[in-house]
């Protein structure tokens, strides 16, 4: 099973929360806006993605688990 932290561009406004809180797996562009790696998410990272996706003011992260993807 492959696991991805990915960000709902629809709903994320740019704070930049998630990228102060895990900064390994996520970076801003120039206009706020987070990049998130396309990357398999870590499974020592797991825990900090977690909190990034708590302390999402727009609540635009979550960890795609699916199998296939």
């Amino acid at each position: 099973m492959t696991r991805r932290l990915l960000v709902n561009p629809i709903l994320c406004t740019g704070h930049g929360v998630c990228a102060e809180l895990v900064p390994e797996l996520i970076e801003m562009d120039p206009w706020g806006y987070p990049l998130v790696s396309r990357a398999e998410l870590p499974a020592e990272l797991a825990a900090h993605a977690r909190r990034a996706i708590t302390s999402c003011p727009e609540l635009a992260l979550l960890i795609d688990d699916r199998p296939g993807r």
